[in-house]
Order: C-alpha cells, then structure tokens, then sequence
C-alpha cells in the first residue's frame, strides 16, 4: 500500500467545497438548494470577452504562448496597473497565471524556505494558511474584528513581527469579510514592511467590486511599496470568468524571472486563446463590470437588510467582493454546526467562518453571487429555521 507524502495530511479539503459537495448531492437527490457559500458570479461572461475567445481560436490561437504570458496581454496588464492602480508598471514586470491560486503558488514558492514566517490575515481565503505551509514556511495570523470594521489593527500585527517574519499577506477586498482596507491602515502596513524589510504579497481579486462610493487602493501604489510587493489579481470575479483559469502577478522583473521558473513547472502557461480574451475583458468590458456592480449592490442591501431585521443574527455593510459575514453568536451554535442546520433544515448552503480560520467561529458566510430572487427566497427560508432553532 502506498502512503501519501506527510506534507499532504496537513493539507485540509476546502471547507467551501465541502459545503458545496454537500448541497449539490441534495440537489441530485431532487431538493432545492440554494447556494450561497460558493464565491462565483451567476453572471455568464460578458458576450464582448466571449467574442474575442471565439475569434482567438478561429485565428488558430491555439498553441503554447511564453511562459511569461502572451506580450500583448502582459503589455494589456502593465497598462491597466499603471492607469487604474497608479502601480508604474513594465510588461517585464507582469507574469501570466493560471487563475490566482496558481499565482500565490509562485509567489510563496519564490520567497517562502522551511522557518520563514508569514503574517496572514484572520479570517482569510485558506489558501494564504496552507500554501505557505506546504513549502514549510510557519503562517502567523493576525486577526480581523468585527469591531473593528474588519481593519487591521496595526500594532498587534507589529507585536508579531520577528526576525523570521518575511511577508505579509493582505487581500483586500476581503474574502470572507467583504472588507476593504482604509488607505492609512495600509500606510500603516507599509511603513512596517520598509522598517523590516518584509515582502507584501497583496491579493485584490475583488478590487472592481466595491460600493458606496469605497475606493480600492493597491498598497504597490504607495511610496517605496513597489520593489517589495506582489500583487495578485486576475479576472475570475469581476469580470465572471471563473472557469476561464485566468490571473497574473505583478512584481519586479527579478522576482517574475524567479516565479516564472516554478510556474514553466506547473502549467507552462495560460491557455492562448483565453489570454487573447483577456484583453478583450481589460479594454473593452468595464461597461459590463459596472453592470454586474450595480447588480450586487442591489443584492447585497437586501441581505443586509434581512439579516440585520433578524433578533438573532446581524451583519456589517460588507463594502466590497460579493461576500457576507454574519454574526451568529446570539443563536449559540458553533459555525460548522449553523451551517450543517441552514442545509437540512433551511435548504440555504451557506459556509461556517470556521473555514477561514479560528477567529471566523461564531460566523458564516454568505455569498449574495446569486439571482435577486433566489436571495429574497434564501433570506425567508434563513429566517424561519433560525426561528425554528432558537424555540427548540
């Protein structure tokens, strides 16, 4: 009998597809489930982005590119970063990636040996916990409290810093919290990156996707942030490309030429005729995206609302991503076993904090990525089992 390595036995299923195998065996069995624990846009890919993929590949687009990405997609990138981010940017400085989770591969494979430490947030896409880990670096989390309005409270996090500590993780907007980092909280974080000469590897997936007037800053924007920070993005969330598998890194040239080296080893590179529709979706989908924004806006003021009417439950005004972080802790029940509940009982996949790390106990998350309709049903069928629950 073979036995897998040992690295493996600490690397956990996703607690979001573990809900999400759950409901969709309900949904086999003939019940109707409403999902709001998978972080997917419901929108189909904007027809403009479509079009272009269709064209790439009547051109014959269908062959390996550079590693490095196509150069009119990395020039396309290094454009929209230094218009829309007041990032300066090179096309030497952009590498092409397989979606984002793909990229913080890289980019933790570049800089991470066995004993480096890693700030991460808490709570936090998992990937941020167990990648570091996998190429033995030790995760170190700093918490987000809601009390806080989810921002970082810098002096905890400098109290965590040590001379082991190389990189800082921010994902901002923030999966799970819907949070957006104030432009002195990452001033604040800049100032310790210099001081210590740390790495910043900062995640804005969901940069597009913000409300209210809120305004995304990319901390490589701000004074000596540059030649320290990777930034990751891509086009999964903002422009509905999710099973496109289309994202990028942008950092110095010597760190690409480093990330490239492990990326040629993973996928060789993004597949043609997707990145020829990327560009497309840069220049040409923004009218689409803010479609799609005034959508979730929509959705999200109704959930909010819902939950907030609720005497046991209550929520933050998330003011970006798609994603809802509501408190539970008045119904007394751990995350895992609300959640298991919502899905017997409720038929609503929603997704326990406790996916996101320890301090998500006491939370689930909900995505409002889903119809108008199906979220005014879900809220209804929310309200009634927690009712239910708390007169048990």
């Amino acid at each position: 009998m073979f036995q897998v390595a040992d690295r493996m036995k600490a690397m956990p299923f996703s607690g979001i597809r573990v809900m999400m195998e759950k409901a969709n065996k309900m949904q086999s069995e003939g019940i109707d489930v409403i999902h709001m624990e998978i972080g997917r846009p419901d929108f189909d890919t904007p027809q403009v982005i479509k079009d272009a993929a269709y064209k790439s590949l009547s051109a014959g687009h269908v062959f390996y590119t550079s590693n490095y990405g196509t150069p009119a997609l990395r020039k396309a990138i290094a454009e929209k970063l230094s218009k829309e981010n007041n990032i300066p940017c090179d096309p030497s400085e952009v590498l092409v990636t397989v979606g984002v989770g793909e990229a913080t591969y890289c980019a933790c494979g570049c800089f991470l040996s066995e004993g480096d430490e890693v700030l991460i947030p808490n709570p936090v896409w998992l990937n941020y916990i167990h990648v570091p880990e996998f190429f033995g670096a030790k995760a170190v989390s700093y918490d987000l409290k809601e009390e806080n309005d989810y921002q970082i409270d810098l002096n905890e996090i400098a109290g965590k810093i040590t001379d082991r500590t190389k990189m800082i993780v921010l994902v901002t907007p923030n999966n799970p919290t819907g949070s957006v980092l104030h432009e002195g909280t990452l001033k604040g974080i800049a100032d310790l990156a210099v001081k210590h000469n740390l790495i910043v590897l900062s995640d804005e997936i969901y940069e597009k996707l913000v409300y209210d007037g809120e305004k995304h800053i990319s901390i490589a924007s701000l004074p000596g942030m540059k030649e320290r920070t990777v930034t990751l993005n891509g086009f999964s969330k903002c422009y509905s490309m999710t099973g496109w598998r289309l994202g990028y890194m942008a950092a110095p040239k010597e760190i690409i030429d480093a990330a490239v080296r492990l990326h040629q080893h993973i996928n060789t590179c993004a597949a043609s005729f997707v990145q020829d529709a990327g560009i497309t979706a840069l220049k040409e989908a923004e009218p689409d995206v803010q479609k799609m924004v005034a959508e979730y806006q929509r959705r999200r003021d109704y959930v909010v609302n819902s939950i907030n009417g609720s005497p046991f439950l209550s929520c933050k005004v998330p003011k970006g991503a798609f994603y809802i972080f509501v408190n539970i802790k008045k119904t007394g029940e751990k995350a895992a076993a609300f959640s298991e509940y919502l899905l017997e009982h409720a038929h609503v996949a929603t997704v326990p904090g406790t996916a996101f790390g320890s301090a998500g106990e006491g939370y689930v998350r909900l995505s409002y990525a889903n119809s108008y309709e199906n979220l005014v049903e879900a809220c209804k069928r929310i309200h009634a089992a927690v009712n239910d629950m708390m007169m048990e």
